[in-house]
């Protein structure tokens, strides 16, 4: 699960066949093989009541009273029993996981560095070296490299301003969630979380050589994910004069809904209170607009967002309110000069941009009007120049707009589907932006682009050590029809020599869940797929908002249903143009995707040769049913609220992975889940697994595993996270019977 996109997010008929191999003899069923009985939850009816209904849930038990603090000898017991079951089932794969991990590492360039950007009077650049699992971020002064530092002498003068792998000695689990560097460039402040709890603790560094601050601030909330300290700016955010910090604190409840000020040098017992929302719904974050002018204090749900500004200069001023908050109505705000920029979906679901002096915040007037056609994600105002981002039938583009009016120029790519946007652009006043490019054949590009002359420069292609040559595969992207008519995109990549007889196999990925778009990119782990004969696909079905707002809003609450019927429907499409036959097929999914993995097992369980759920809200009856779990609150808008309306409830519970387990057969299944999680609790995969362990009919391998020191992204460190994706692989091949 996530939270809401107003603040910091947070992260769904054919007959059975056993799945063959190419050469059509069966597989060895791994129950065949000698492993020790699988570990049994005890069953301890626990029952509750809602509109009339009773519920009975056998595993319950499985959720400790204490949690986040998980100390229930019996739990721990069970988790470890089936961490050891899983670990003896795969002890046979081991080769191949290993083989896997070499492959996988070896298309990794170890002493790999980013492009330096400016940011004022410094070049600022971050690194890995050879073997290292964390990154070091670096800088050195603009003054004597007027050219980027790349190497040899021009890093002479860099200076070491954060190191990871030091931060991270000793732990198991490390994750900077969120730096920044004060306006003057005098100071750091960074945000650590050490178990994957995601309450981070921030820390500062005095880059100027004089002392830092010896005081730490707990429990703050900050970006996630592998791309949150991509740029300077992010949820914790220093004063223009780099004397105060402002930050997002987590309540008790895993909840942000309060911004503090910390004055550096005082004790943080005295941080002034910014901001509190009431909501218990709502989350808050802050953030920067473009000209650094103003601080942005968001605040909002999955549905609806408020905005005030505060002087960068004053954070203690008195706020402007944009505009107060109508439920359904979501806006972002950028300035210029004096004149807000607002990109808003209150007049069409695709969103609008207007405009409005920030003397009368209130008073839109529209520049860019909606469209059924674009789909407006994101706006950045430059000094000269604004830049806005979208997609367009599914593509991303990116236009660049005079503030004088006239026609946009748009950004056009070379290739029929890709991945594109805006990289790192920290500065106001620019002439030239910094892209990102990808597709499912071509590696990561960045690039300059001259607003001027419209020239590009490429300044770095990802490089692939082993070697990777795009002439050996083929992408296409393909539209299926879904049940109800809808034309389902779907990006798929393959081996030139794939068979198209039925007889290939077919990894198949999907999300479909709080309007994320899954881009057509480029990775290297899905080489070892592909260069095992399998194609890989991305089905991009609604609730994702991949082709606008209105994909999105068709997959969720009553419509939540489509999601998984549009990935059923492409599975089928596929078949049906004989990329893969029944039980050919491997699917996997995370989270939400988790969710949807579940729903389409029980929805047609004899399409999936295997299946890998990754931390899957599975349990979501369960969950939306309690008010006091972390997120439920803010979830509603998204799924619905089965506690005040039987609807929600009878919909949730026709769909809930976990309420519809029944006695049949499903296919082979590996789940994980991170003991320290608060957006999908650990017990929601303990208890799905347990209760397919005592109900399905066959006996096709089931696994679980949790990583009893990390959270909702699985384990830290980039070659202790590819290891995780060497087991998964390594299963669907072992299932699909492509690997010995």
């Amino acid at each position: 699960m996530q939270i809401g996109p107003a603040a910091i997010h947070l992260n769904r008929g054919f007959a059975a066949l056993s799945p063959f191999p190419q050469g059509g003899e069966p597989v060895t069923s791994p129950a065949m093989t000698s492993l020790p009985p699988p570990p049994v939850a005890a069953r301890r009816p626990h029952r509750i009541s809602h509109h009339g209904i009773t519920l009975t849930d056998d595993y319950a038990w499985l959720r400790d009273p204490g949690y986040p603090n998980v100390s229930d000898p019996e739990i721990l017991a069970y988790l470890a029993a089936e961490n050891s079951y899983f670990e003896a089932a795969m002890a046979s794969r081991q080769p191949l996981v290993d083989a896997l991990f070499e492959e996988m590492r070896g298309r990794i360039k170890e002493d790999d560095s980013s492009v330096p950007q400016r940011d004022g009077d410094w070049w600022y650049w971050r690194a890995f070296a050879e073997g290292a699992q964390y990154r070091t971020w670096w800088r050195a002064p603009v003054a004597g490299n007027p050219a980027r530092p790349l190497s040899g002498a021009e890093l002479d003068r860099a200076q070491l301003i954060l190191d990871e792998p030091a931060l991270a000695e000793g732990k198991d689990y490390f994750r900077l969630g969120a730096m920044t560097v004060s306006e003057d460039g005098s100071r750091l402040a960074y945000a650590v979380d050490d178990d994957g709890s995601e309450r981070y603790t921030v820390r500062f560094r005095d880059l100027s050589g004089a002392g830092a601050p010896a005081e730490a601030i707990e429990n703050v909330r900050a970006p996630w994910g592998e791309d949150a300290v991509e740029g300077t700016l992010g949820a914790i955010l220093f004063s223009k004069d780099g004397s105060c910090l402002l930050y997002g604190l987590v309540d008790e409840q895993w909840r942000a809904r309060t911004i503090k000020l910390h004055r550096l040098g005082t004790p943080v017992a005295e941080d002034v209170t910014l901001y509190h929302e009431e909501e218990p719904g709502f989350s808050v974050g802050v953030g920067l607009t473009q000209s650094r002018q103003w601080i942005v204090l968001s605040t909002g749900d999955h549905i609806t967002s408020e905005v005030r500004l505060l002087r960068h200069d004053d954070p203690l001023a008195p706020p402007i309110l944009v505009a107060p908050r109508r439920t359904g109505r979501e806006y972002e705000v950028e300035e210029h000069r004096g004149t807000l920029f607002i990109r808003t979906n209150d007049t069409h679901t695709n969103f609008r941009l207007v405009t409005a002096p920030i003397s009368a915040p209130d008073q839109w007037t529209e520049l860019l009007p909606p469209s059924d056609d674009f789909y407006l994600t994101d706006v950045t105002a430059f000094a000269d120049f604004f830049v806005v981002e979208g997609r367009e039938k599914g593509l991303d583009r990116i236009r660049v707009h005079d503030y004088a009016g006239g026609p946009a120029r748009q950004i056009d790519f070379p290739e029929a589907s890709y991945a594109a946007s805006l990289d790192d652009n920290p500065a106001y006043a620019t002439t030239t932006l910094r892209l990102s490019y990808e597709s499912m054949v071509t590696p990561g590009t960045v690039l300059d682009y001259d607003v001027t002359t419209g020239a590009r420069t490429v300044l770095k292609t990802q490089e692939i050590p082993s070697g990777y040559d795009p002439s050996r595969y083929r992408t296409e992207r393909l539209e299926i029809a879904a049940r109800d008519g809808t034309t389902v995109p779907v990006s798929i990549v393959y081996p030139l020599d794939f068979p198209r007889d039925g007889s290939g196999a077919l990894y198949l990925y999907g999300y479909g869940a709080y309007g994320l778009s899954i881009p057509p990119g480029f990775g290297t782990g899905r080489l070892s797929l592909l260069d095992r004969g399998m194609a890989y696909a991305i089905a991009h079905i609604r609730g994702g908002d991949d082709l606008g707002q209105r994909w999105y809003l068709d997959g969720k609450l009553e419509k939540r249903t489509n999601t998984f019927n549009d990935f059923v429907d492409v599975a089928r499409g596929l078949i049906a143009a004989r990329f893969a036959a029944p039980g050919r097929i491997a699917i996997a999914g995370g989270s939400a995707g988790g969710e949807l993995m579940g729903a389409v097992m029980n929805q047609a369980p004899e399409l999936w040769g295997a299946v890998v759920a990754h931390v899957p809200f599975v349990d979501v009856l369960n969950t939306m049913l309690d008010p006091d779990l972390p997120l439920t609150p803010g979830e509603w808008p998204e799924w619905g609220n089965p506690i005040e309306d039987a609807a929600a409830f009878a919909l949730i519970r026709s769909y809930s992975p976990y309420d519809n387990v029944v006695a049949r057969d499903y296919p082979p299944l590996l789940v994980t889940a991170g003991l320290n999680d608060p957006r999908v609790t650990y017990w929601e995969p303990a208890k799905w697994v347990a209760k397919l362990r005592a109900t399905k009919t066959d006996a096709n391998l089931l696994l679980f595993k949790t990583n009893m020191g990390a959270g909702h992204g699985g384990k830290s460190g980039r070659f202790e996270s590819l290891r995780e994706t060497a087991e998964e692989f390594a299963f669907l091949l072992w299932q699909l019977g492509l690997a010995a």
